[in-house]
C-alpha cells in the first residue's frame, strides 16, 4: 500500500515545533531573518556550521557529510521543517537529504528565472562561490532559466571568509569584490544576482561600485515564501503564540562570533555550541 506523505509528516510533527535553518556559517541569517518577518508565529533553531565554513572550500562529499550531520541533528531536536539557507550546501546536497527525510527541506537556488524576466540588456551577472561555480546541478539551472539572455558566472574567493569575520568594510573586501565586479562591469550587466547567502550582507557595497542601473537579486523572500507554502501544504504552520524564542547555535564559536551574529541579527544573540 502506497504511503501518504501528508499523513506520514503530521503524523510526526507538531505546528508549533521549530523550523530548522542551517548554513555554512552566518550568511544563513539573511534567509532566517527574513523567515521570521514573513512567518512572525515561528520558532526557529539556526545552526551555523562555522568550523567548516566555507563549505565553497570543502569536497563534494564533505558537503553531503555535514549537511546530513546537522540534518539529523535538527531532527532530533524535533524540527518541523528545513531549510537550507546555503546556496552550495543547496546545489550539492539537497536531492540526496529529500531522499532520506520526509519533512519539508527548502533550498536556496540562485535566482536565475526572475533575473532573465528582469534583465532589459539580457545580460545577467551572478556572484558565487566555487564549489557553486564548479556544480553541474547550478550550471543546468543556468541553462533551462536563462530565457536567451547571457549569463557571467563570477566566483568570489574569500569573500565568504571576511563576512565570516565581520570584516566587509575592510580594505581587503573592498579590493577583492572591485576586483570580482570590475569583469561584469565591463560586460555591461543591468542584473546582478547574489548567488550565496552571505552576500546580501554586502549588498551596501556591490551598490557602490555598480552603476545606479544595475538590479540586485537575492533569494530570502522567495524561499521564505516556500517555506510558507510548504508548511501550509503540510498544515504545518504554527499557531498564535505570544512566547517566540528562537535558538542559535554554532560548530565553532569565536570571540568575536556573538558580535558578529548579532550585528547582522539587528538585534542581540547568544550562540550556544554545538559538536
Amino acid at each position: 500500500m502506497a504511503i501518504d506523505p501528508l499523513n506520514l509528516i503530521t503524523s510526526n510533527q507538531n505546528n508549533n515545533d521549530p523550523i530548522g535553518i542551517f548554513d555554512s556559517g552566518v550568511g544563513g541569517l539573511s534567509i532566517a531573518k527574513r523567515i521570521t518577518e514573513h512567518l512572525p508565529n515561528e520558532k526557529i533553531i539556526y545552526f551555523a556550521d562555522s568550523a567548516y565554513a566555507p563549505y565553497g572550500d570543502i569536497s563534494n562529499k564533505q558537503i553531503i557529510q555535514r549537511v546530513n550531520i546537522i540534518a539529523d541533528e535538527l531532527i532530533n531536536k524535533k524540527c518541523k521543517a528545513i531549510v537550507i539557507a546555503c546556496n552550495t550546501a543547496t546545489v550539492n546536497a539537497i536531492d540526496q537529504l529529500r531522499e532520506r527525510l520526509s519533512i519539508p527541506i527548502i533550498g536556496v537556488e540562485p535566482a536565475i528565472k526572475p533575473a532573465a524576466t528582469k534583465s532589459i540588456s539580457k545580460k545577467i551577472g551572478i556572484l558565487v562561490t566555487q564549489a557553486t561555480a564548479n556544480n553541474a546541478r547550478f550550471i543546468a539551472l543556468v541553462n533551462q532559466y536563462k530565457n536567451g539572455a547571457e549569463v557571467f558566472i563570477q566566483p568570489c574567493l574569500g569573500l565568504v571568509e571576511l563576512i565570516e569575520k565581520g570584516q566587509q568594510a575592510s580594505e581587503k573586501f573592498n579590493y577583492l569584490l572591485s576586483q570580482y565586479l570590475s569583469p561584469l562591469i565591463a560586460k555591461n550587466v543591468d542584473t546582478l544576482v547574489l548567488g550565496c547567502t552571505h552576500y546580501p550582507f554586502m549588498s551596501d557595497a556591490i551598490k557602490a561600485i555598480m552603476p545606479n542601473e544595475v538590479t540586485l537579486i537575492e533569494t530570502a523572500t522567495p524561499v521564505s515564501k516556500q517555506l510558507k507554502r510548504q508548511l501550509a501544504k503540510y498544515q504545518l504552520l504554527a499557531s498564535n503564540s505570544p512566547d517566540i524564542s528562537h535558538q542559535f547555535f554554532s560548530s565553532s564559536i569565536t570571540p568575536r562570533q556573538n558580535e558578529i551574529f548579532s550585528q547582522l541579527w539587528q538585534s542581540p544573540i547568544k550562540t550556544e555550541l554545538y559538536n
